[in-house]
């Protein structure tokens, strides 16, 4: 599936702190399960982080925060970005509740 990086209003470039991505509804409730209240997101070489999914992420935010995601955009240069150009991402289901983030 296709994802698009999301930010808060004044992201943290060195901690990777109010970076993530956002999905859209009909991939949410494809690939995600509303039982879980985490998911595992693989970045580069096997680096696996864990991703809280807040209540909100069933209503009205679809996004998975995380500053570790921030940190891996920062590292491969696709954040920070332009005011409403967001970098599209891809977010593979690799296994139940497991993800690999990669550029598209």
């Amino acid at each position: 599936m296709y994802v698009f990086g999301w930010k808060t209003q004044a992201p943290n470039v060195k901690t990777g702190a109010g970076y993530g991505i956002r999905l859209n509804l009909n991939d949410r409730d494809k690939f995600f399960n509303r039982n879980w209240d985490f998911v595992r997101i693989e970045l580069d070489k096997g680096k696996i982080i864990k991703v809280n999914l807040s209540n909100s992420f069933w209503r009205d935010c679809i996004e998975l925060r995380s500053k570790w995601i921030g940190k891996w955009m920062v590292e491969k240069v696709v954040a920070p970005w332009p005011k409403f150009n967001p970098p599209k991402l891809r977010l593979e289901p690799i296994k139940e509740r497991i993800f690999k983030l990669s550029i598209s």
